[in-house]
C-alpha cells in the first residue's frame, strides 16, 4: 500500500498479486477465559459448583439458583428446562470477526471514510461521489476544469474565426464548389471541437484523479498538493493523451475512408455510422486510462492495457453508466449556455437577421460570449463526468482486486487487516 493518490504498484493487483486467496484467514472472534470455562454477560450458571459472582447476585431471602421450581402444594418437584445455550451476540454469525447488527446473516454498513462507501457502487452511489468530490473540493476542482476550459475554448473560437471568415449567407447562390468549402469548412469546426473536448476530458481526468482519490479517504485536498502529485507524470500524461486523441480519429475516420478515397456516396454512409460505433467501443475501453495513470504511476502503455483489463466484462455497465452521464452533462451545459446565447444575439450588430442569414454567428461578439458560456458551462460539468469516471475505475478495481481493504486501510479504519473476501464488510 503506498501513500495516496496511488494504491497499488501498476499493473501488480489485475496480475493476482495480493488476491483475497493471499489473505489471512479471519479467525473467530471466542468469548472462553482459557480455563475451559464460557462467560456470557447477563446468565447465571447453571448446574456448576462453583457458581461465583452470579450467585453473589441473590438476595439473602431468595434460594440459591438450581434446576428445581418450586412445588405447589401436594404436587412433586419437576425440573425445569434447561437454560438456553449462551449467545454471543444478536445476528452474529459464527467464525466471524463481525457483529451484525441488522439480523442473522445480513452484512453490516460499509465503512465511508469519505464520499463513497468502501464496497461495489451502484449508479446513485457513484453520481453522488462525484458531486461529493465537486461540493468539498471545489477550489482545486473548479480551478483546474477552468483552466482547461479557458484554453479549449479559446482555440475553438480562433479556429471559428479562421475557418467560418469566407462562410457565405444564405441569400447566395452557391456554386458546387463553395458547397464543397461550406461543408468541409463546417466539418473542420466540428470535429475540432469534439476532439478539443475529448482533449479536456482526457485532461481533466488525469488533474482531478488524485484529488477524487484523496476525498474517497476523506483526506483533504488542496490545488498545491494536486499539482505536486501531477508534475511528475506530466510527460506520460502528454503521451497518453497523445495515443488517445489519435486513437479516436482513426476509430471514427478508418470505416469511412474507403467511400472517402473512392467517391462513393453510399460507401461513406455506410462508414459513418459504424465510425461511431467503433468510436464508442474505444471511448468505453480506454476511459479508465487517465485514472490508471496518475493512481497507479505506470507508463501510458500500461495505462492503456489496464484500462482494457478493467473494462473486460463490464463494457455494457461502463458504456451505460458513461452514456448517462454524458447526456447529464450535455443537457446541463444547454440550460448554462442559453443564457449566453441570448445575450450574445441581443449584442450582436446584425441581431435576429444575422442569426438567420448566418453572419451574426462571424461577429467577434456573438463568438466571445458564447465563449464565455462554454467556459462556465464547461468548468460546471466537467468534473462531474470525470468524477464518474475515476470512481468508476475505483469501483471496478473493489470488485475485483478487493481495493476496498486497501482503502480502508489508507484511511486508518480498523478491523480490515484480517478480513477475508467472503467476510468483509459490504463484500
Amino acid at each position: 500500500m503506498t501513500d495516496s493518490p496511488g494504491w497499488a504498484a501498476p499493473g501488480s493487483p489485475s496480475d493476482g498479486q495480493g488476491s483475497d486467496a493471499d489473505r489471512p484467514a479471519a479467525q473467530p472472534s471466542g468469548t472462553g477465559n482459557g480455563n475451559g470455562t464460557g462467560t456470557a454477560s447477563g446468565e447465571g450458571t447453571t448446574g456448576s459448583a462453583g457458581t461465583g459472582s452470579a450467585d453473589a447476585k441473590w438476595s439473602a431471602t431468595q434460594p440459591p439458583p438450581g434446576q428445581w421450581s418450586s412445588p405447589a402444594p401436594g404436587q412433586t418437584p419437576q425440573p425445569t428446562p434447561p437454560a438456553a445455550p449462551p449467545q454471543t451476540g444478536w445476528g452474529t454469525r459464527p467464525g466471524s470477526p463481525y457483529q451484525y447488527p441488522g439480523g442473522w446473516g445480513s452484512p453490516p454498513p460499509a465503512a465511508k471514510p469519505g464520499i463513497i462507501p468502501l464496497r461495489p457502487l451502484g449508479l446513485g452511489e457513484i453520481l453522488d461521489g462525484a458531486v461529493g468530490t465537486l461540493r468539498g473540493h471545489w477550489r482545486s476542482v473548479l480551478t483546474i476544469s477552468l483552466v482547461v476550459a479557458a484554453l479549449s475554448q479559446v482555440t475553438l473560437l480562433l479556429i471559428q474565426r479562421t475557418w467560418l471568415n469566407d462562410l457565405p449567407t444564405a441569400d447566395e447562390d452557391l456554386t458546387p464548389s463553395q458547397a464543397v468549402k461550406l461543408m468541409g469548412d463546417t466539418a473542420v469546426v466540428y470535429a475540432t471541437q469534439y476532439f478539443l473536448e475529448l482533449l479536456g476530458l482526457i485532461l481533466v481526468t488525469a488533474l482531478l484523479a488524485p484529488v477524487v482519490s484523496r476525498a474517497v479517504l476523506g483526506q483533504a485536498s488542496t490545488l498545491s498538493d494536486t499539482l505536486k502529485a501531477v508534475r511528475p507524470l506530466t510527460p506520460r500524461m502528454l503521451a497518453l493523451t497523445g495515443l488517445l486523441l489519435p486513437g479516436a480519429v482513426a476509430a471514427l475516420l478508418l470505416p469511412a475512408l474507403p467511400g472517402i478515397l473512392t467517391g462513393s456516396a453510399a460507401l461513406t454512409a455506410l462508414g459513418i455510422p459504424v465510425g461511431f460505433v467503433l468510436l464508442a467501443w474505444f471511448y468505453v475501453t480506454f476511459v479508465l486510462a487517465p485514472p490508471a495513470l496518475m493512481l497507479e504511476r505506470g507508463s501510458a502503455v500500461a495505462a492503456l492495457k489496464r484500462s482494457a483489463k478493467l473494462v473486460k466484462g463490464s463494457w455494457w455497465r461502463i458504456f451505460g453508466i458513461s452514456l448517462l452521464i454524458w447526456l447529464i452533462r450535455t443537457i446541463t451545459a444547454m440550460v448554462i449556455v442559453m443564457p449566453f446565447a441570448g445575450i450574445a444575439l441581443i449584442v450582436s450588430p446584425q441581431g435576429l437577421s444575422g442569426l438567420l442569414d448566418g453572419t451574426a454567428a462571424l461577429s467577434w461578439s456573438f463568438l466571445v460570449i458564447s465563449a464565455v458560456g462554454g467556459v462556465v458551462a464547461a468548468t460546471v460539468t466537467v468534473p462531474m463526468q470525470t468524477g464518474v469516471t475515476t470512481l468508476l475505475y475505483i469501483d471496478q478495481r473493489i470488485r475485483r482486486e478487493a481495493l476496498d481493504l486497501d482503502l480502508a486501510r489508507a484511511a486508518g479504519l480498523h478491523g480490515y487487516d484480517t478480513a477475508t473476501t467472503a467476510e468483509r464488510p459490504g463484500g
